[in-house]
């Protein structure tokens, strides 16, 4: 099905500023920490995401904001060049979260 209308942006979704919640810049500054350096590939990207969630009630598309734009500050690409994204999620026991992920130039898959 396809469905003709513009998406609408995260920016466009809330009136007034935004602040990040001290929970994000926690989350923020231990995932730097955790992030080990990797080279980028060459743009535009493919972006592969293994998510392990421990609620089945998490919605898959949550985590991916925050997430890509942690990857961005850290890895210093933009993330309007990723032009695929491929999302799974896995069930996993309390404690076990985990978040795979790999890139790869677009022109590698295709």
């Amino acid at each position: 099905m396809r469905v003709y209308i513009k998406p609408l942006s995260v920016n466009q979704c809330w009136q007034g500023k935004r602040f990040k919640t001290k929970a994000y810049l926690a989350y923020e500054k231990e995932m730097w920490f955790k992030l080990k350096p990797m080279t980028i590939p060459e743009a535009p990207y493919y972006l592969k995401i293994n998510v392990g969630m421990s609620s089945s009630l998490a919605d898959i598309d949550n985590f991916l904001k925050p997430f890509i734009d942690i990857l961005q500050k850290k890895y210093g690409f933009n993330d309007k060049l990723i032009h695929k994204l491929k999302v799974m999620k896995h069930l996993t026991t309390k404690g076990n979260e985990f978040i795979d992920f790999e890139f790869k130039s677009l022109s590698q898959i295709i």
